[in-house]
C-alpha cells in the first residue's frame, strides 16, 4: 500500500484569505458597527483636570510651569498636548475593533519633513512616543479633529475647514484601498517625498513645501553642534546651558549614561554600532522637548570624533503609551511581550519602525537611565536634527492649506496600511463619503470639547488671572 509523504510545510499550510474576502469581511462588519455610528461622542464620565494632573505628577516638577505655559498658549497648543484626554474618550465612545499599528498622536504637527538615509527629504510621520496597537479610526480622528481646531484657531472660513476635514477622510479611504490592490510587498516600499509636491501645479503648495524644505535643509546636526555647543582649552565639546531649557545633569546620571550606553549600541543596527566606535562620549544635557512632552526627560548626548567633527544623539524618555494606559485597547500578545523584554523605549522604536517608510538609521532604546530619587525609566534614541522640517499650519494659503490636510491622511493610510487588517478596513470605509460625515461631525464636536476643556485647563492652572 502506498503512503504519501507529506512535508512539514504543506502539512502546515493554509492559503491566507484574499484581497476581496478580507473586503468583504469588512463590508459585513457595518452591520456591527454602522458607519454612521462613528459620529456619536459620550463625554459621561470624564475627569480632564485629573488626567493632566496624574500625568504632571510624575514629571520633572520644576518644568511643570513651562508644560502648563505651552499648553495654555492656544487651543491648538492645548490639543497637542492631550493625547491622553482623546485616548480616554475615544474609549468610551462607539468604534470599531479593527486594530492597526496606531501612531496614537496624529494631528497635524507630527507630520513632515525629514532626512532619508540616502540624504532625500521625505514627508511622514514623525512623532511615535503614544505609538500601539489601536482601532484605526481613532488616528484618523485624531488627524482630523486636529485640522478642524487648526483652522478654527486661525480664523479660516468654515467652509474651507469642512472641506478640507472631509477631504482628509476621503483621501485616507482612496490612498488605503490603493494600496490594498498592491501585493504588501510593494506597499512596504512605497514612501512619500518633498520632490512629488514640488511637481504640483498649485503655486501656493510649491511655495509652502519649498519653505518646508529650505528650512528642514538648514536643521543639520553639524549646525546644532555649533549653535547648541561650545569647544573647551582641552577640545571638548560641552553644552552651552540655557536654564531651564538647557542645563547639564548630575554626576550619578552622566555615570548612569556610561554604564548604559552599551545597551543603546546592542539595540541599534550593526553598520550605526560600528560607526559609533569613531566617536567618544564629550557632554550630557537635560532638554525641554516639544509642549505634550514638557517635564519628561529628555536629554542630548555629544559625539565627537578625532577632527573636532561632532554627532548629537537625543534620549528620550518613554512612558506606557496613552492609547494602552487611557484608551484601555488590549494589545497583542507579541507587542505585549516586546514591552515587557525592552520597555516602552523598545516600543517607541519598534512602532516607527512599522509606521515609517523609512525611519532614522540611529534609532535604539536603552532602559535604565536614572530619573529623579534614582528611578530607573524607558528612553528611546535618535539623532538630533536631521534635516527635521514642518509645516506652520497657521501660515498656510487656502489650497495649501487642503493640500496639507490630503498629505498627512494619505501619508496616514500608508502607515495603517502595513498592517494585516487594513484591507478589511478598506471594506468597511468603502469610498469614505459615509464614514467621512460621520468623523467630520465627530471631529467639530470634539474640536468645540477641547476648546472648553482648555478653557478649563487656564482656570485650574491659575493661567491669565
Amino acid at each position: 500500500m502506498e503512503t504519501t509523504d507529506v512535508r512539514p510545510l504543506a502539512a502546515q499550510w493554509i492559503k491566507p484569505p484574499s484581497r476581496d474576502a478580507l473586503i468583504a469581511d469588512g463590508q459585513s462588519r457595518r452591520e456591527r458597527m454602522p458607519r454612521e455610528a462613528l459620529a456619536q461622542l459620550i463625554t459621561t464620565g470624564r475627569d480632564p483636570m485629573a488626567i493632566l494632573d496624574a500625568q504632571d505628577a510624575t514629571r520633572v516638577p520644576e518644568l511643570v510651569p513651562i508644560r502648563t505655559e505651552r499648553m495654555a498658549a492656544s487651543a491648538f497648543s492645548f490639543y497637542r498636548g492631550t493625547a491622553a484626554l482623546m485616548a480616554d474618550d475615544l474609549a468610551r465612545s462607539p468604534g470599531t475593533d479593527l486594530l492597526v499599528a496606531s501612531c496614537g498622536d496624529a494631528h497635524v504637527s507630527n507630520f513632515g519633513l525629514y532626512a532619508s538615509p540616502q540624504r532625500t527629504l521625505v514627508f511622514d510621520l514623525n512623532d511615535f512616543d503614544e505609538s500601539a496597537w489601536a482601532p484605526w479610526e481613532w488616528d484618523l480622528k485624531r488627524l482630523v479633529t486636529s485640522i478642524v481646531i487648526a483652522g478654527q484657531s486661525t480664523s479660516r472660513d468654515d467652509g474651507l475647514v469642512r472641506d478640507a476635514a472631509l477631504s482628509a477622510v476621503r483621501t485616507y479611504a482612496r490612498a488605503l484601498a490603493h494600496g490594498a490592490q498592491r501585493s504588501p510587498l510593494h506597499r512596504f516600499y512605497n514612501r512619500f517625498d518633498a520632490q512629488a509636491a514640488l511637481d504640483s501645479d498649485d503655486q501656493e503648495t510649491r511655495d509652502a513645501v519649498r519653505k518646508a524644505s529650505r528650512d528642514a535643509e538648514k536643521r543639520t546636526a553639524a549646525r546644532a553642534a555649533r549653535r547648541l555647543t561650545e569647544r573647551g582649552a582641552d577640545g571638548r565639546l560641552s553644552f552651552v546651558e540655557a536654564p531651564p531649557t538647557m542645563t547639564h545633569v548630575e554626576a550619578a546620571i552622566e555615570q548612569r549614561l556610561i554604564d548604559v550606553y552599551g545597551d543603546y549600541l546592542r539595540s541599534a543596527n550593526v553598520d550605526i554600532r560600528m560607526l559609533l566606535q569613531k566617536y567618544v562620549k564629550s557632554d550630557l544635557a537635560r532638554r525641554v522637548v516639544g509642549v505634550g512632552s514638557v517635564g519628561t526627560r529628555c536629554y542630548l548626548l555629544a559625539l565627537q570624533d578625532g577632527d573636532d567633527n561632532a554627532l548629537l544623539l537625543q534620549a528620550k524618555e518613554a512612558g506606557q503609551s496613552v492609547l494602552i494606559q487611557y484608551g484601555r485597547v488590549p494589545q497583542p500578545k507579541g507587542v505585549e511581550a516586546h514591552i515587557a523584554e525592552h520597555g516602552d523605549g523598545g516600543r517607541v522604536v519598534a512602532m516607527q519602525r512599522i509606521l515609517q517608510a523609512v525611519s532614522d538609521p540611529f534609532l535604539g532604546h536603552v532602559h535604565g537611565l536614572p530619573a529623579d530619587g534614582g528611578a530607573e525609566r524607558s528612553f528611546y534614541v535618535r539623532q538630533f536634527h536631521d534635516k527635521k522640517g514642518g509645516f506652520e499650519v497657521d501660515t498656510l494659503e487656502a489650497s495649501a492649506y487642503r493640500w496639507y490636510a490630503e498629505a498627512c491622511a494619505a501619508t496616514l493610510a500608508r502607515a495603517h496600511g502595513q498592517t494585516p487588517d487594513a484591507t478589511t478596513v478598506v471594506g468597511y470605509l468603502g469610498g469614505g463619503k459615509v464614514a467621512g460625515e460621520a468623523i467630520v461631525e465627530w471631529a467639530y464636536a470634539y474640536a468645540a470639547l477641547s476648546r472648553a476643556d482648555w478653557e478649563l485647563f487656564r482656570r485650574h492652572r491659575g493661567v491669565g488671572e
